[in-house]
């Protein structure tokens, strides 16, 4: 009997998201605890994937495919390994942070705002799970488009500009994606991504393949010049459509890389990665400097987003510079670091997401000067944020120093000059996210209105304690992330490196 977790996965939290849509109108309470309900039980069921998963393997595992459509030989196919397993995690269990960060500040058709979220991550894990080019691309375009009722309906005064924003961008990306893919299609008769990843290719038409796939990866982490959406969609979008956005979405322009450039397009991918390293360092550390002068909170945690995303394509890139025969453990470094870059950016950038909506709620500002002294009237919620605040500079101990430190550490082999510039945002990510501290929580009130301000109750309590757990956890014993995934790790290498090994 074939497995079907992953359709378990991706079709009840859409379904689900479709019947309280038809149910919640009017029915504002049912609405949220259903949402909550579903989102709980989807996680659950998501950890069956890590307790059934054999790390010895690279092979696909929980493997479903029937036909989809027959003549041009399309299918159902889905599968994950050491690579995609841990992101459908981390997207079932910020769905659940996300629909109680939501459940007293969203008043207005909350049923809809509920079942968008739950339509969405079964959409993304569609496109972590997907083994066939149609399939991954019919959920990665789907995907777009609650975020783009999230933004466009619940965001701020800006939304609509925002929401066509973030569409355009993402969707003009990924058309040039669905050509390759249709290409490779006609040169082996298959959409399968793993045959993709055994197909032989001329140089030019690796290529061609692999700036089509950037355009869509690159917009979606996202990579500098292309980045200029984010900002603009984190600020006008709600609290839970900012954390989805930087937890998960980015996410994917990341898992792209890993799943179709290297292993499609090895040369080149080997031929063009001094590109990506020079794209990725301007991110760091260019970047960080457009962080440090900003006056709204949310637009400050979203260029800090970017920088921290380029140590994903840092990581993944400098494996071409960093392979010798004699030291091969720094290719490793750079791809699990690029990994556990992106798992532990999920929990810091939903955390200090939900540290600006926790004031915005009560001040409904998101502006540095609005605030001050805020440790006098909300001392539990400011130990929480100086914690993530912290994670987010990079402190040893929490999970924002090890993927940053293990992309550095595989660096140095490739350019003892490119890990020098990297390891600047430890300097930069600090001095950015300390004033903000500063400027909002230290010292005496500025504002009498941040004297009314309430300190956090139970509900966000509990969200963000189990946020800081994760950071910390992930930070003192990153270990067990990096055991699942490092034999489908070490056969990615083996791929991207083959006319090097």
């Amino acid at each position: 009997m074939q497995n079907t977790l992953l359709s378990l996965l991706i079709w009840l939290p859409i379904l689900s998201g479709a019947g309280i849509i038809l149910v919640g109108n009017g029915r504002d309470n049912t609405a949220r605890w259903l949402s909550l309900a579903v989102s709980i039980l989807v996680f659950v069921l998501s950890l069956s994937l890590w307790s059934g998963f054999d790390s010895s393997t690279h092979l696909m595992q929980f493997v479903e495919k029937s036909s989809w459509i027959t003549q041009l030989n399309i299918n159902y196919h889905l599968g994950v390994d050491g690579i995609s397993m841990p992101l459908i995690i981390l997207t079932t269990f910020i769905t659940i942070l996300v629909i109680a960060a939501g459940w007293k500040v969203i008043e207005n058709r909350p049923a809809h705002y509920m079942a968008a979220f739950l339509i969405m991550e079964g959409l993304i894990i569609g496109v972590f799970s997907a083994l066939d080019g149609i399939l991954f691309y019919a959920f990665w375009e789907a995907s777009l488009i609650p975020m783009l009722l999230i933004v466009g309906i619940w965001g701020g005064d800006n939304r609509v500009y925002a929401a066509i924003k973030f569409f355009l961008y993402t969707f003009l990306g990924s058309v040039l994606m669905l050509v390759s893919l249709i290409y490779m299609s006609s040169k082996n008769g298959s959409f399968s991504i793993l045959a993709m990843h055994d197909l032989s290719l001329s140089a030019s038409e690796q290529a061609w393949i692999f700036w089509a796939f950037f355009m869509a990866f690159a917009v979606k982490v996202p990579m500098f010049p292309v980045h200029t959406w984010l900002p603009d969609a984190h600020v006008q979008a709600p609290t839970g459509g900012s954390v989805i956005l930087a937890a998960i979405m980015l996410k994917m322009g990341g898992y792209g890389f890993l799943r179709f450039s290297l292993p499609i397009t090895p040369d080149a991918s080997l031929e063009f990665s001094q590109v990506i390293i020079i794209l990725s360092l301007i991110a760091i550390v260019y970047i960080g400097f457009v962080a440090l002068v900003q006056r709204d909170m949310k637009k400050l945690i979203a260029y800090s987003s970017i920088a921290h995303m380029g140590f994903v394509t840092l990581g993944v890139f400098s494996l071409f510079l960093a392979y010798h025969p004699q030291y091969p453990e720094a290719a490793f470094l750079g791809l699990e670091g690029a990994m556990v870059q992106m798992i532990s950016h999920g929990f810091i950038s939903a955390a200090m997401f939900l540290v600006v909506g926790v004031l915005y709620d009560r001040l409904h500002s998101r502006e540095i000067s609005t605030y001050g002294g805020v440790v006098n009237s909300m001392p539990k919620f400011t130990g929480f944020a100086v914690l993530f605040a912290m994670a987010n500079a990079g402190l040893p101990g929490t999970s924002g120093f090890v993927g940053e430190f293990m992309v550095i550490l595989g660096t140095v082999q490739a350019n003892i000059w490119y890990a020098v510039l990297a390891a600047t945002t430890l300097i930069v990510g600090a001095a950015y996210t300390l004033w903000m501290v500063k400027r909002v929580f230290w010292g005496k009130i500025t504002n009498p209105a941040v004297e009314t301000m309430s300190d956090i109750g139970v509900r966000e309590f509990f969200i963000l304690a189990i946020l800081a757990l994760c950071v910390l956890i992930v930070g003192l014993y990153p270990q067990p992330i990096i055991e699942v995934m490092h034999t489908s790790i070490a056969h990615l290498l083996n791929q991207a490196l083959s006319s090097k090994l």
